[in-house]
Parts: C-alpha cells; structure tokens; sequence
C-alpha cells in the first residue's frame, strides 16, 4: 500500500513539473502599424528564449498567403499592410502558434 502511494505521489509531481515547463515557453507576439504603410511584429517565448527564424504568414480574409517569411535576429518581421481584411500567424510549430487579426493592429 505504502509503496502503491509513493508511486502516486511520484506519478503527481512528475506531471505538475512538466506542466511547468511546458507553461514556460509560450508564443509571445505582438504587431503595430508603423505610420510609413509597413506593420511590424515583435515575437518571442515567455522563458525569455529568442524567436529568430519562426516562420511567419500574411494571409488574406480567403485564407490566401500574402507574403510570409521569418522573424529577423531581433524578433521582429515587418512587411508591407495589406488592403482590406488580413491576419498575421506567428508559428512556432504545434501549439506555439499566435494568430493576430489585422483589425486588431493598431
């Protein structure tokens, strides 16, 4: 019996620690509208780590792609603003994803 609890015991801190890990690098990513006609997108994870090189589209009210490319060095992706309806998609792979609705960026 005592052996059956410490496996439960066990069992529950190994789930709690990796629910914190995996809570520990979520997707960050926000865009702003830059005044010149451009929109730039600032991204990272919530541990601190960089987003260099996380792929990023421009896709129409249809679901058509605009443009797409990656975060620079710095975390950030600006591209020209599309007419008309568009959202941005931030992907870092499953469950790291951040989909930004260009009514949104200001």
């Amino acid at each position: 019996m005592r052996k059956n609890l410490m496996r439960a015991f066990a069992g529950i801190f190994l789930c709690l620690f990796l629910a914190g890990i995996a809570a520990a690098h979520t997707p960050i990513c926000t865009c702003y509208l830059n005044g010149d006609g451009t929109v730039t997108c600032e991204g990272g994870f919530s541990d601190g780590s960089s987003a260099a090189g996380t792929k990023m589209t421009v896709k129409g009210a249809d679901g058509t792609v605009i443009t797409e490319g990656a975060m620079d060095d710095a975390g950030e992706f600006t591209f020209p603003k599309p007419e008309g309806s568009y959202q941005v998609e931030f992907n870092a792979g499953p469950g790291h994803v951040v989909v930004i609705k260009g009514e949104s960026i200001q």
